[in-house]
């Protein structure tokens, strides 16, 4: 198997990055939020510009593919024209900034991320990946979820967490910013290239005693698929939605906003509740725990096709599916109770693993995996 290529930075409108089928360009929607008019625009820019579908991150941010290098200044200009693009490129970078997606407007998670949001270019030079999870709503909903420094609810008031570390710092609304600023500081004058996230510098570093002390609160009921006050959730198989029918259910559900989660569910705020076979609508169906990557011949580093193979597969696995193109594992970061690498045209399979685990059984086909027990 060849060695896939670790590119340690994420694309964005600015610098994107180049796959399998064009440029992938990614959109990170101010709190995790696009009024109607800007998510029909992006389906529109979908079609006209990229292949017509619109994926799903981990980090709540909206990527379009397939997109021609010379297509892509004009792709930016019509992003500016949605706001949706930031005029400074630097600010883009740092603006990787969770929402627990069920805030109310001008509640104190909004407050707190607009004022992050307003506050970036004071941030100290930092690694691409790092970023930020503003978490603050009766229960946390983000803790499993990809983040450094973490503005969270704690038992006795709002708390500032360093990533990795069991407790964090009291704060005040009125600080919090200040507070996340001197942290990402601390951080940026110690990382190393082995330590270019916060959890595992704490590992290796201890995190000094004032940044510490407070418990965080407790944590949520996961969401999934199911009307909610501020508007129904939907789920998208392997994260993608296809720009028109996304389009059609944003119209056809009277939807005022779309907000999006790192978990592959879209919200429609203001919008009714409609059955529609395009999405994920049962917290039961097995695309919700299944994983897979674009793969061949999406991304140049995928040795197999996934999606087709995921779907066939899914049913058959008790609990989490993660089939990736190649051993860097994109789709899930984390274990899954099965784990499928493609490696030269076959899978090799993993056990309650990640993709760059040790696998157990080499160089399955799919016709061998259709009769396996991978329970």
């Amino acid at each position: 198997m060849s060695t896939p290529v670790v590119q340690g930075w994420c694309p964005g409108s600015h610098r994107p990055m180049m796959s399998g089928d064009g440029l992938v360009v990614r959109v990170r929607p101010r709190l995790a939020r696009l009024n109607a008019a800007q998510a029909l625009g992006l389906c529109q820019l979908a079609e006209r510009f990229g292949n017509g579908t619109i994926d799903l991150t981990n980090r709540a941010n909206l990527q379009l593919r397939g997109v021609k290098e010379k297509d892509h200044r004009a792709l930016l200009s019509e992003l500016a024209v949605l706001d949706l693009l930031d005029a400074e490129p630097g600010i883009e970078v740092r603006r990787n900034i969770l929402v627990s997606p069920l805030y109310q407007s001008g509640d104190r998670t909004a407050r707190l991320t607009r004022e992050l949001i307003d506050r970036l270019g004071e941030l100290p030079n930092l690694p691409a990946k790092f970023g930020f999870a503003i978490d603050t709503g009766p229960e946390r909903l983000l803790a499993a979820d990809s983040a450094d420094i973490r503005i969270e609810a704690g038992t006795e008031g709002l708390i500032l967490r360093a990533d990795g570390a069991k407790t964090g710092r009291r704060v005040s609304e009125a600080d919090a910013i200040d507070q996340l600023i001197a942290l990402a500081g601390w951080f940026a004058e110690r990382f190393t290239p082995d330590t270019r996230r916060m959890a595992r510098m704490i590992a290796k570093q201890d995190l000094p005693a004032s940044w510490q002390g407070s418990t965080p609160g407790d944590i949520g009921s996961p969401l999934q698929p199911e009307a909610y006050d501020l508007g129904p959730l939907y789920g998208a198989a392997f994260g993608q939605l296809r720009a028109q029918q996304l389009s059609d259910l944003i119209a056809d559900s009277g939807a005022s906003a779309l907000r999006v989660t790192p978990w592959r569910l879209i919200l429609l705020e203001g919008g009714a509740a409609i059955p529609t076979p395009d999405f994920v609508t049962d917290a039961a169906d097995p695309l919700l725990t299944t994983d897979a990557c674009p793969g061949a011949p999406f991304c140049p580093q995928a040795q197999v096709e996934t999606r087709n193979i995921a779907r066939a597969l899914a049913a058959r696995v008790a609990s989490s599916l993660h089939v990736s193109g190649c051993a860097k594992g994109c789709a899930r970061m984390g274990p899954a109770n099965v784990t499928l690498i493609g490696n030269d045209g076959r899978f090799d399979l993993v056990k309650n693993g990640r993709a760059g685990d040790e696998p157990s059984q080499c160089g399955l086909t799919l016709e061998t995996l259709m009769t396996m027990d991978l329970t």
